[in-house]
């Protein structure tokens, strides 16, 4: 599906603190990719940072019959200047030197405090909105989904998991 018009570009945050981005935190709507596709319920990712100024990212959703389903990976920044653009491969580390394993991961728009994120791709086919807890005020919710859709993301496919109603 081509993205929808808009009047304003997709564009990441001027800066992301990573060791302020570390933590948990929960999927309160998504655009889904691929691999959650068999999520049930509401995602989870844990990010950690890294030494090397790398960040493993762990995500977990329930799935089919109650079982857990777990995805383990690493997020870089591919341009240094560029602070809120980072990259995620969940690809074997063997794989990595491969451009085509690493997906864009731009944090669009981030509360002061860290408390919630919006995170998408250029592409506008992916879009994450999290937060620091399993719910996120409607008021705020519906803010970060009209600038979602100004951007020109389409969220007919939205899958809501954490807002309060």
């Amino acid at each position: 599906m081509p993205p929808m018009p808009s009047s304003q570009a997709v564009t990441a945050v001027a800066d992301l603190d990573l060791s302020r981005y570390a933590g948990t935190w929960y999927e309160v709507a998504r655009l889904p990719m691929y691999f959650q596709r068999k999520c049930t319920g509401q995602a989870i990712a844990e990010y950690t940072p890294n030494p090397d100024e790398t960040v493993t990212v762990h995500n977990r959703c329930p799935g089919p019959e109650g079982k857990e389903l777990s995805a383990l990976g690493v997020a870089r920044r591919p341009e240094p200047y560029a602070r809120g653009k980072l990259q995620v491969t969940f690809a074997p580390r063997w794989l990595r030197w491969l451009p085509v394993v690493w997906a864009d991961y731009w944090v669009l728009a981030l509360d002061d405090e860290y408390r919630w994120a919006m995170v998408g791709e250029p592409r506008r086919r992916y879009l994450w909105i999290l937060s620091r807890g399993p719910s996120l005020g409607h008021a705020t919710l519906d803010a970060l989904k009209a600038q979602a859709i100004a951007m020109g993301y389409d969220l007919t496919q939205l899958i809501e998991s954490g807002g309060e109603r």
